[in-house]
Order: structure tokens, then sequence, then C-alpha cells
């Protein structure tokens, strides 16, 4: 029996923020089977799909023309690293560039903060990664108060024109915020104090963030509603489970690839001119 999976349009039209509409995250599900009935099916989908993530990205690799940038950012235990495990699982690590944005260094402090984001832009032929992103600089810094409110106001656009301007120099950019129930989240950190093989994980400071889940929320409206663009807009996941989650992405990076459509380029010879 075959099974039916939906397209990659389907997909990322279901959880596209169209850019200019006003957006809450509570008007969002943090579960949807109405993509993915079961999972099983979802399974299936994200396998297929992580396999021709491959093939395209060796294409996009030769080609060395342009490069695709993944933003994965979402709440503690909304499952980025689990994303990238999944859809990645077949990508050679020679294609990809995944950058870890933590609490900054001196270094980066004394900096603007976009400064440590573009060093870790991909290089053409590349897809990167990034496991948060230039938007903490809108989310925890907002929500902790890390930054003057007057500066935080103008960073919206400051993304958003930064985000043009890759995407003008070749660099296609798919963001997806990864939305979790805070029921969800608190399964996942307790989980992470019952089993060892988890206990590294977990960080005392995520319970901090949790007392503050409907600032972080707000916030999270903000980021989404202004800085969905034409050239960049956001997909919001349901990612209380996590075999959805990682079909759904899966097949909207399956389908950007397939947009851009990489080729092989051309040697600049004839392969019959030869005999080996």
């Amino acid at each position: 029996m075959s099974i039916e999976i939906p397209s990659s349009k389907d997909v990322a039209k279901r959880l596209i923020a169209e850019p200019g509409k006003t957006f809450k995250l509570k008007d969002c599900a943090t579960r949807d089977e109405k993509l993915f009935d079961d999972k099983h099916t979802a399974r299936a989908s994200c396998e297929e799909d992580a396999r021709e993530i491959d093939r395209l990205q060796d294409i996009l690799y030769a080609e060395q023309k342009r490069a695709l940038l993944v933003v994965l950012q979402g709440i503690d235990t909304s499952g980025k690293s689990g994303t990238m495990r999944s859809v990645f699982a077949y990508t050679s690590p020679l294609g990809l560039q995944v950058a870890a944005f933590k609490k900054p260094t001196d270094l980066e402090l004394s900096h603007d903060y976009l400064w440590r984001v573009h060093q870790q832009v991909p290089r053409k032929g590349y897809i990167g990664i990034f496991d948060r992103s230039h938007y903490e600089d809108v989310l925890v810094v907002k929500v902790r108060g890390f930054a003057p409110k007057d500066d935080i106001e103008k960073r919206y656009e400051q993304i958003n024109q930064f985000e043009k301007h890759l995407t003008e120099n070749g660099t296609r950019i798919l963001k997806f915020m990864l939305h979790i129930s805070p029921e969800t989240q608190a399964e996942r950190l307790k989980s992470r104090l019952d089993e060892p093989h988890k206990r590294w994980k977990f960080n005392p400071g995520d319970l901090e963030d949790r007392k503050l889940w409907p600032e972080f929320m707000d916030a999270y409206d903000d980021m989404v509603e202004r800085c969905s663009t034409e050239h960049a807009p956001w997909y919001v996941v349901p990612s209380d489970s996590k075999s959805r989650r990682n079909a759904m992405i899966a097949r909207i990076v399956r389908g950007a690839l397939e947009d851009m459509d990489p080729q092989y380029p051309d040697p600049g010879w004839n392969a019959a001119d030869y005999d080996i």
C-alpha cells in the first residue's frame, strides 16, 4: 500500500507565517496530525526526504554558486538538535556548516550583535544550519533586559535588511520556529533529569526561562510578525510530535532545494576524449 505524503508546497502553505499579517502563537497548534496522520508515515517521509536532501546538496556543492541557510529557533527542548539529526541524517558533513549560538563571548560583545552571525553564514555550495541564531537578540536579550529597549526595537528591521542582503547574494534562507506546549516542555525537562544519558543536556537556567514562558511567547510573537518577510518567511512548526516535526521540516528543506534546482557544472572537457 502506497503512503500518501503531502507535497512540500502544501506543508509550507500550512506552516508559513504570512508576511505582513498579524501573528499570535496562541493561534498556532503545537500538535498537528492533518499533514501526517500517523508517525509511521511521518518517519517514512522524513527518511525519503533526508536521502534526497543529501543528493541535492551534493549537486549544490559541485555547483558552488549558492547556499542554503536553515535557521532553527525555539524554546528549550523544542528539538533543534533532534531536527538536525533526522533531516540531515544522510547529508555529507563535507557539505554542512553548523553553528550553535550560545552566550556571546567578550570578543563577540565588543562588536555589533550581527558580527558573530555573519561569520557563520554558509559558503557557496553549502547548507548552513543555525542552532539558535541572530534572533536571540530579540528574544532572550529582550526578555532578560540585556540591552536597552530602543536598541532592541531597531533590530527587527536590521535583521530584515541583513537577511535581504544574504538572499540577494545567493543564500536561500529557511526559518523554522519549533512550537511546543509548556506541558511538552515539562515532560522533556523531566526526562533529562530521569534518564542518565540525557542529564548532560539539563541546565538549571532552563527552569528560570520556563518561569518567563508568557514573556518569551510575546517575544516570539513580535519576532515572527515583524521578521516574516517575502525573502525570508517564518515557518511555525508544531513540535510536540518529534516525528511529525522532522517530517514537516524535511519536506520544506527538500522543496527549497528542488526550487533552487542546482546543476552539476560543465567540467570544460569531453569525457569521450579520454581513454583510461
